[in-house]
């Protein structure tokens, strides 16, 4: 196996991880208010995340960036209750344009604290390597695939639930966020800073 493979597949185990399931469940109140013909948006949302979190593993991951992590861990469900509740506030079944910018925004700048979590991962497994682009590169690559698999998971649930047995859109975005909402909260309990 390749060095680009390994590190791609470690990407890929480690968002799609069940025992990371703070990161998983991110990604399904993102995308909870979504159709499945809004796909699109979805996958630049999911892009945009990608981004902030590349930024930030590759400057923690260089040490140029340091925050303890006890406050990134606490960050981390933080982002999810607030997406959450966005979700749950949200009085239409559909996302404007002006709210799918602000989501992108907010998506981008929740990937930067993400990212940060992810750089204690990742800067363990660099530990022995010379060059950390090509791995860093590969793992953020396999980051990407592994949130596009839950992205495509949750999308094919909800064109399944919604589109074919008629549930009620708000009814299923609802249940997802307010699954997000009541778990990130137990998060935020158990990794409070002093705690």
């Amino acid at each position: 196996m390749t060095t680009f493979h390994l590190y791609l597949s470690l990407g890929i185990n480690h968002i799609a991880d069940l025992n990371a399931y703070d990161h998983i469940l991110f990604i399904v109140t993102l995308c909870a208010v979504y159709s499945f013909n809004q796909w699109k948006k979805v996958l630049v949302l999911v892009t945009a995340f990608t981004l902030g979190h590349s930024a930030t593993l590759a400057l923690a991951t260089l040490k140029i960036l340091k925050i303890p992590i006890d406050l990134i861990e606490f960050l981390i469900p933080v982002t999810i209750f607030i997406t959450a509740l966005a979700n749950i506030l949200q009085k239409s079944g559909k996302v404007s344009s002006k709210r799918h910018v602000f989501k992108y925004a907010t998506a981008m700048f929740f990937g930067l604290i993400h990212g940060l979590g992810f750089s204690n991962y990742l800067r363990s497994l660099l530990g022995q390597e010379s060059n950390i682009i090509g791995p860093l590169f590969s793992f953020n690559l396999g980051i990407e695939i592994g949130q596009l698999i839950i992205v495509i998971v949750i999308m094919l649930m909800t064109w399944i639930l919604v589109d074919i047995l008629n549930v009620k859109r708000r009814e299923w975005y609802l249940v997802l966020s307010g699954a997000g909402l009541g778990v990130s909260l137990i998060i935020m309990m158990e990794r409070f800073p002093g705690f």
